[in-house]
């Protein structure tokens, strides 16, 4: 790591709030995770470890941090969080709740109401409506179904749970968190600092730039590094796929990587590291069918963590953003050392696990259009769960329209090939259609069938997705047309 121009030596040590100390560490593989730290070397062993894959929450642990000046919570799944992302944090776990003898508001509410059976759950769902404790915002019981969503009761005891939440999370915490906030807040203001984090050496090391100069000198000197965001799909590789990674390069300490650019009169931008959750309002403004997409991206402890940037990089064919923006007609930049570049988000994906970033580009920003007057947007996103699942079948489509006719068509899918994919075929198709005149769209269903070959598997066969798809365009056209009749799920009018 070239650091001989820089003003601030570099910090050799991994710095970290917990159970009211400092903890500071030398040495430790860039692969382990927070979970593992917790429960091999502190033997905090009431964090438990489920499905190793941040789907079930057993291992849900608490981050605090100063965000803006401002102390937040965050529940996380420490199973697939990298130790090394809790640089300038403090780590809350179930054990850390209760003052002495006297258990935490949110645990004697679980134990009022009856909120665990079988027990192992328990942990993490505790540790989730903590923070939905600390939110500042008084939980209804649609806000702590999404809070709980990432957080699997095999005992299906929902209903006592949600009453304990509904009990204690009323937007005005009053615990021992809270009479020490300015405390903690003060310890965290102490370890913030400019200087870039590298431990290890070159053979194997985790570092986590201050800037986006270190990051791009870094990422140009070491380019067969892991760039970890979120860790939300890195996480996994090292948990499922048992990867040895040996140089992991964190973003969560860069400057300037998320930032936001919100102009009324230009495509908004999101930098790389804004994560889902930051990124979920502003998009929505764009148009609610987005905020329902973000909405349904894994869970709050996935949303916490993942990034917008994270989420376009790693090229799933299964990722719910690229389609989504990709109708919008949206762009991906990439910064290589000084230069940057802005390419369309089809051009980004050239077949599966392959993207047109060169050795040592990383992705700088996300650009998503905004919808003009005589523009229609629709997304729709099909999965077995409707919370916390991947993609069967997503679509977005965008149509231009001359008075009822289409002008032009702009249609995304994911999970119908290799890579996310614009159906050309059935947008040449729609050209000309009357949304009067449904006879029309059928040109542009058929000819889904030259756009893509789906494969079959876990989540759906080839025949159900290429149902799905006709499906989904002709229910965006009886939407955009003005159908009469409810399209939507329950309380779900994302669309109105």
């Amino acid at each position: 790591m070239n650091l001989q121009t820089k003003p601030v030596e570099p910090r050799h040590a991994l710095r970290f709030q917990f159970r009211g100390r400092e903890v500071a560490l030398e040495r430790f593989s860039p692969r382990r995770t927070v979970l593992d730290w917790l429960r091999e070397d502190e033997r905090a062993t009431g964090t438990k470890e489920g499905c190793a894959e941040g789907d079930c929450g057993a291992c849900t642990v608490v981050l605090a941090r100063l965000r803006g000046g401002r102390l937040t919570y965050e529940a996380v799944n420490a199973c697939i969080l990298l130790l090394g992302q809790l640089d300038g944090m403090e780590l809350i776990t179930v054990e850390d709740l209760a003052d002495g003898d006297t258990l935490h508001p949110v645990q004697q509410a679980m134990v009022d109401h009856h909120g665990s059976q079988c027990g192992f759950c328990t942990p993490g769902i505790v540790m989730s409506l903590f923070a939905a404790y600390h939110s500042g915002a008084p939980a209804t019981t649609a806000s702590l179904c999404d809070q709980l969503a990432g957080n699997l009761c095999r005992c299906t005891g929902y209903r006592p749970i949600l009453t304990a939440g509904l009990a204690t999370c009323n937007g005005a915490p009053n615990d021992r968190f809270a009479a020490t906030a300015e405390q903690r807040a003060d310890a965290l203001g102490a370890l913030a600092d400019e200087a870039d984090l590298f431990v290890g050496d070159e053979s194997q090391f985790f570092a986590a730039p201050a800037s986006l100069d270190s990051l791009a000198a870094l990422y140009e000197r070491f380019p067969d590094a892991t760039l970890v965001a979120g860790a939300t799909d890195v996480g996994l590789w090292i948990t499922k796929q048992l990867r040895d990674l040996k140089r992991v390069i964190g973003l969560g300490r860069v400057a300037g990587l998320d930032a936001i650019v919100n102009k009324p009169e230009a495509p908004l931008s999101l930098g790389a590291g804004v994560t889902l959750l930051e990124g979920s309002p502003l998009l929505r403004a764009i148009h609610p069918d987005l905020g329902e997409v973000m909405r349904r991206f894994g869970s709050v402890q996935v949303r916490v963590s993942g990034t917008v940037g994270g989420n376009i990089a790693n090229g799933s064919p299964i990722g719910d953003l690229a389609p989504a923006l990709m109708a919008l007609g949206g762009s991906v930049v990439l910064r290589k050392g000084a230069a940057t570049r802005k390419l369309r988000l089809e051009d980004f994906f050239i077949a599966y696990g392959k993207q047109d970033r060169a050795p040592g580009e990383f992705v700088l920003a996300v650009e998503a259009p905004r919808l003009a007057e005589r523009q229609q947007y629709r997304a729709f996103k099909v999965s077995k769960r409707f919370d916390e699942d991947i993609s069967a079948v997503m679509m977005a489509v965008r149509l231009d329209l001359e008075g009822r006719r289409v002008a032009a068509a702009q249609i995304a899918f994911g999970g119908m090939a290799a890579t996310p994919k614009r159906a050309a075929s059935a947008e040449k198709a729609l050209i000309g259609a009357s949304l009067d005149d449904p006879a029309s769209w059928r040109a542009a269903c058929a000819a889904l069938s030259s756009d893509f070959t789906p494969l079959s598997d876990q989540r759906a066969s080839a025949g159900y997705r290429m149902a799905v798809a006709a499906n989904l365009v002709e229910r965006a056209l009886i939407e955009i047309a003005g159908a009469s009749a409810p399209t939507r799920i329950g309380d779900l009018h994302a669309a109105e």
